[in-house]
């Protein structure tokens, strides 16, 4: 539950710093806003691969989290375009983040398998001196 709490505190603060960088183009004082946002962001990521999630993996989800995220965000407070096409293409960036997921997890489980396979083969040998 850490991990994923860490991952949407550390996408929040990207969005926010983002949307920030662009309130900033119009007033200066957004900058601290974007340079906090940014640097909470970073430390929220790096508490998260502490915790034992994937590089791959948190770095692509927050990645394309922050992507869609930023881009419809940015469509209901500055007015930007959201075409049918951006909206294709945050669908395939959010399904190739859906694929890594599935795939990492995928490893993980073969990863564990492997490991209790090696567990009972070490239990199963007879214990002393080998004839």
């Amino acid at each position: 539950m850490t991990k994923w709490l860490l991952l949407c505190a550390a996408i929040a603060f990207e969005v926010t710093a983002t949307l920030s960088l662009r309130a900033a183009l119009d007033h200066a004082a957004w900058y601290a806003l974007v340079a906090v946002g940014y640097l909470a962001s970073f430390v929220a990521l790096s508490l998260l691969l502490r915790t034992g999630m994937g590089i791959g993996v948190a770095y692509g989800i927050w990645g394309a989290s922050g992507v869609a995220l930023t881009a419809v965000l940015a469509t209901v407070l500055f007015g930007d375009a959201l075409t049918a096409t951006m909206g294709l293409g945050i669908a395939l960036v959010i399904g190739g983040v859906l694929c890594v997921e599935l795939g990492a997890q995928a490893a993980q489980a073969a990863q564990a398998a492997q490991a209790a396979q090696a567990a009972q083969a070490r239990e199963a040998r007879p214990e002393g001196p080998t004839p």
